[in-house]
């Protein structure tokens, strides 16, 4: 069965928090000042039922193999979006997703009326950084915004009006 990239459904909020978790866990993420902590992880499908916001679901054979969200970055300029939860399990990587996930987020971003992307990683996530690299981001010196994500030092941000 092929894969299929789509929005957000109501009863994907378990299996997608799932995958979110499992994956931190094995990356050793802190549980606190990451997105393992934050409230939402439990009902994705209402966090992004905003304006101005989607989250999107990787899906094989009926298992959601990761996501990836674009929102208003919170404490932020009314032009900048957030790359939110991009997360793959381990045999969804190393087959283009993460690079396929990415540009439908952008398109959904410029679609918004974003001017700006920014993110946050961490250090050790090295083929992420690679993926957001070639993608056209450009490490900070300094978060932008109020994310909460205090242990996420690694912040990154797109110009989107260059595509």
């Amino acid at each position: 069965m092929a894969v299929i990239i789509r929005k957000i459904e109501q009863k994907d909020n378990a299996e997608v928090a799932s995958v979110i978790r499992n994956v931190l866990l094995e990356h050793n993420v802190p549980k606190v000042g990451t997105a393992y902590a934050d409230v939402s992880l439990d009902w994705m499908f209402e966090k992004y039922d905003a304006s101005k916001s989607v989250y999107y679901v990787v899906e094989e054979d009926a298992k959601i193999l990761g996501g990836a969200g674009i929102a208003p970055l919170e404490g932020g300029a009314e032009d900048t979006c957030e790359l939110q939860k991009m997360y793959f399990l381990a045999e969804a990587r190393g087959k283009g997703l993460g690079e396929t996930m990415m540009q439908k987020c952008l398109a959904s971003a410029l679609d918004f009326g974003f001017e700006r992307c920014y993110l946050e990683t961490m250090p050790y996530m090295q083929n992420a950084q690679k993926l957001y690299l070639k993608s056209g981001f450009k490490y900070l010196d300094a978060p932008m915004g109020d994310t909460g994500h205090t242990e996420c030092p690694v912040w990154m941000v797109k110009d989107l009006t260059l595509l």
